[in-house]
């Protein structure tokens, strides 16, 4: 079976050693090399302790026969675009192992600095974290199924302040919000 380990292992910037021990429990670099390799076989119980170690779904460390993965072949860095040695996969977000899960937001209308056509990936964040939220973007459900989008400015324990995009918009204040997602990544076509 065709595994994408190392790929995915690669893109996260982490050492054979590092997912070994972030394994539960925890296995050697030899093995986790093996399982990359194909030298030993890749079992469904090592894919989901392999997939946890790397916070990623366990359907991506497989390769299909289907479409190729979209590959990264040069960064950009200081001195200018610069080949890789070989080209990556591109890894993209996913629900980590025991954090929160991932959603999307379309962008149908400019509005502050998203523009239409955008999606914006956010990843839903437990309640005793929300602290650490200020001064980022974030959705929150409100009552009667909508939903609030902007910058968390203010919070308490009962309630958060959420300043939207684009000028003259007042806060929003929510109630004991059922949720909050902080956004991670913007998807914009050129």
């Amino acid at each position: 079976m065709i595994n994408r380990i190392r790929d995915v292992r690669r893109e996260k910037g982490l050492t054979l050693a590092e997912v070994g021990a972030r394994c539960s429990p925890p296995t050697t670099a030899q093995t986790i090399g093996r399982l990359e390799t194909g030298m030993r076989n890749l079992s469904l119980d090592w894919m989901n302790r392999i997939a946890a170690a790397l916070e990623v779904e366990p359907q991506l460390l497989l390769r299909g026969d289907q479409a190729e993965q979209p590959q990264i072949v040069a960064s950009l860095t200081p001195a200018g675009v610069e080949a890789l040695a070989s080209p990556r996969d591109a890894v993209l977000p996913t629900a980590l192992a025991g954090g929160g899960a991932m959603m999307a937001l379309a962008v149908e209308t400019s509005t502050g600095e998203f523009r239409a056509g955008d999606q914006v990936w956010l990843r839903e964040v437990p309640v005793g974290e929300h602290a650490r939220l200020i001064n980022r973007d974030v959705l929150s459900p409100r009552p009667g199924g909508r939903f609030a989008f902007g910058r968390m400015i203010d919070r308490d324990e009962s309630r958060v302040a959420l300043l939207p995009h684009g000028s003259g918009q007042r806060q929003v204040v929510i109630e004991n919000p059922a949720w909050l997602a902080v956004a991670e990544m913007l998807v914009r076509k050129l």
